[in-house]
């Protein structure tokens, strides 16, 4: 049923248009198929294998967000409160309405507070600066650091619009990560360890691999003059002030395939419970209304090519992840949960069907159109399976 991904994959690798990947598909039983090609860095011999060990980017920002959930389940976070009880620096919040001739940043007050709500769904106002140029040219007028480095901060930053007023993909989640860290008590490293990872057996993710976990990591890789990809140096800040919710992970694809596995099982998993059956249920529902969500342009070619996977479809955001509310060529359901990693990692959960999948590799710039032709098959294969 995979023979058509499987022959993709190979000629992918084969050409030099992707080191190598590795691909795990599940259903609520176990993991159904599982397959490795290519190697860990094109400039090394070692093998992709099923522990490669991977940055996983944005696919951290599930994760974050069922920890928030889990706070919410318990009554210490809540999803429409003013989030300035919990972080201060939401307090001082203020909208970014254009540049003065000089370049003086123009600001106002918010007409809404944020809430936990507004930040899952990334309707708070936040940006990223390699989709919003609006992000890099206040830093240069204010001298304000980059999120990337792990200070606290750089991540204070003017929202776009007024929270609820529309929708943008941005640092929306690693503030979740400091909500989380807030209610807890706990730094999100050890929060995350103690209430998802550990109980879900996740043994090779977090925010800060390990010598064993290193030794197997795969390489960041751009494309050369020559079209061939080639190692790419990058690492996430090894001691940042704030561990990053929204893109600081790493993992292996068999772990991150227990986390699906686990959001088809209505939050539990070999009987540990992550979140209750109701709040899983309510993450495949659209909470971004009539704005369309999960597509953007990118103003930074190097990182990111223009993303929209569903260009005819209103695809919408619910409490974590991107929601197909319409059924895809490949077989997803509508209600189906997805997203992706910046280095061209990406999963998807369908729960109506009960089969989920992650696909990993480690390429920039983002969208791939190779490796996005890499997932479809292997969707197509999963659901020919069933």
């Amino acid at each position: 049923m995979y023979a058509k991904f499987e022959q993709a994959l190979a000629a992918a690798v084969a050409s030099r248009n992707i080191a190598g990947a590795v691909a795990v598909t599940v259903d609520r039983n176990g993991q159904t198929y599982r397959h490795s090609a290519g190697v860990r860095s094109a400039d090394g011999p070692a093998l992709m294998s099923l522990d490669t060990v991977f940055w996983l980017a944005s696919m951290t920002k599930a994760i974050t967000s069922v920890a928030a959930l889990q706070l919410v389940e318990q009554g210490r976070l809540r999803l429409d409160s003013d989030l300035a009880t919990v972080i201060p620096e939401f307090a001082g919040l203020q909208v970014l309405e254009g540049f003065d001739p000089d370049g003086t940043p123009r600001l106002r007050a918010p007409k809404r507070v944020v809430t936990l709500r507004h930040l899952l769904t990334h309707m708070a106002g936040f940006g990223y600066s390699f989709i919003h140029p609006q992000i890099p040219q206040w830093q240069a007028a204010v001298g304000a650091g980059d999120p990337s480095s792990g200070a606290r901060s750089a991540m204070v930053q003017p929202l776009l619009f007024d929270p609820g007023d529309a929708w943008a993909y941005g640092i929306s989640t690693d503030w979740v990560g400091v909500a989380v860290e807030a209610a807890s008590g706990q730094k999100l490293d050890a929060y995350f360890r103690d209430h998802i990872l550990a109980p879900l057996g996740m043994i090779d993710t977090g925010f800060s691999p390990g010598p064993q976990q290193q030794s197997r990591k795969a390489g960041v890789h751009v494309h050369g003059e020559d079209g061939a990809v080639t190692p790419f140096p990058f690492g996430m800040p090894a001691a940042p002030e704030v561990w990053s919710g929204g893109g600081g992970l790493y993992g292996t694809a068999p772990d991150y395939g227990r986390f699906v596995q686990m959001l088809l099982n209505g939050g539990i998993l070999d009987g540990a419970r992550i979140l209750q059956t109701e709040t899983t249920a309510l993450l495949s529902g659209v909470q971004t209304g009539d704005y369309r969500a999960g597509a953007f342009t990118s103003c930074a070619p190097m990182l990111s090519n223009d993303f929209d996977v569903y260009p005819g479809m209103r695809t919408g955001h619910g409490l974590a992840t991107m929601i197909t509310p319409e059924a895809t060529a490949e077989g997803r359901n509508p209600g189906s949960l997805a997203w992706a990693g910046l280095a061209n990692t990406y999963y998807w959960v369908d729960p109506t069907a009960g089969i989920g999948g992650v696909l990993m590799t480690q390429l920039l710039p983002f969208g791939d159109r190779e490796v996005l032709g890499l997932l479809s098959a292997l969707e197509r294969g999963a659901y020919r399976s069933t």
